[in-house]
């Protein structure tokens, strides 16, 4: 999918900054496509951004609204329809991250068909994909992994295109989520394609390129997460990546959601991840770990990834704290 912009951040009647935590994404990496934020009466989250109405948002120019929200029980309130019609009666489209379909409400269906607008369900991927081939493709392509999910994969693979594009190295970020579609304006919901498709689903995403061109695939769940260690299998083997990032949450006491496994140490995760690329690219290597060390203070922090480095032998940051020179630095640019 393709979701035009400059966006208007339709954050509806959010009850607080977390309901909001997709659209502060795209807010935070795509500020220069943001052009305001629509809120309801009630709304107790705020991205900074100038509050349009609908109409004012359609005479600023914006061409797609972004449901960047979450609500409880992920049903569609009537007062965000009537606000939505209105939207694309004014000729713009909607893009949601809603688990709900938006294309399956008649009302809006029916406005977007009659105009030729589209409705984008970032979740809920709708290309045929091809199973995957395994044949080695040109450009490169680097994908961040985890120790577990929720680590900062997708930050990490952005950072990285940011510091690439300021030494002037073609490069392009490859979204398998839904925030990271509504950042990079096209992608896939990896996590909602059928198993057997996945890896071909990557070989799409990220495609043969210029020889220096490099794509940064955003990664997803982990290798040892016994919940969604599948899609990150998939992803891997479509990647085909020349370069890996291990992620990883400094502190954190087990794999999220799953208490009766610890998370695993950088070390151990290594081999197995080099095992799993090495499949469809003999030449994949680890160029780097990236930690969050929110929890730490400076000391802690500068610590903690002294530790990580002497434990893995590759350059570690935090890409808040230090930037990711270093890892971009160690890069077969």
């Amino acid at each position: 999918m393709e979701i035009r912009h400059p966006y208007l951040m339709f954050l509806g009647d959010a009850p607080d900054q977390l309901a909001a935590k997709t659209a502060n994404g795209v807010k935070v990496w795509r500020e220069d496509w943001c052009l305001g934020q629509f809120r309801l009466p009630g709304c107790n989250a705020d991205l900074k951004l100038p509050d349009m109405s609908i109409e004012e948002a359609a005479a600023a120019g914006v061409k797609t609204v972004i449901l960047g929200v979450a609500n409880r029980g992920g049903f569609m309130p009537d007062s965000w329809l009537v606000e939505l019609e209105k939207a694309l009666d004014l000729g713009m489209e909607i893009a949601s991250g809603l688990h709900t379909r938006i294309s399956t409400i008649p009302s809006l269906a029916e406005k977007a068909k009659a105009k030729g607008l589209g409705l984008y369900d970032v979740r809920h991927p709708t290309g045929n994909f091809s199973i995957a081939n395994g044949k080695r493709r040109p450009g490169k392509r680097l994908l961040p992994v985890g120790t577990d999910c929720s680590v900062g994969k997708m930050f990490t693979a952005l950072a990285i295109e940011r510091e690439l594009h300021n030494r002037g190295v073609k490069a392009s970020f490859r979204a398998t989520g839904q925030t990271g579609i509504f950042i990079a304006g096209s992608g896939v919901s990896v996590d909602a394609v059928v198993a057997d498709f996945i890896s071909g689903a990557v070989e799409e995403l990220a495609p043969a390129n210029d020889a220096d061109h490099w794509d940064l695939v955003e990664g997803q769940g982990s290798l040892f997460h016994a919940s969604y260690a599948g899609v990150t299998m998939g992803l891997i083997h479509g990647a085909q990546p020349d370069a890996m990032v291990l992620c990883h949450e400094a502190n954190r006491p087990h794999m999220r959601g799953l208490p009766e496994y610890p998370v695993p140490s950088l070390s151990e995760c290594i081999p197995y991840y080099l095992q799993a690329a090495r499949l469809t690219n003999p030449d994949a290597q680890f160029v780097g770990v990236c930690v969050n060390t929110s929890s730490l203070d400076d000391a802690a922090a500068e610590d903690f990834l002294k530790k990580a480095s002497d434990e893995t032998g590759l350059p570690a940051v935090d890409p808040i704290r230090n930037g990711v020179g270093a890892i971009v630095d160690n890069m077969p640019l």
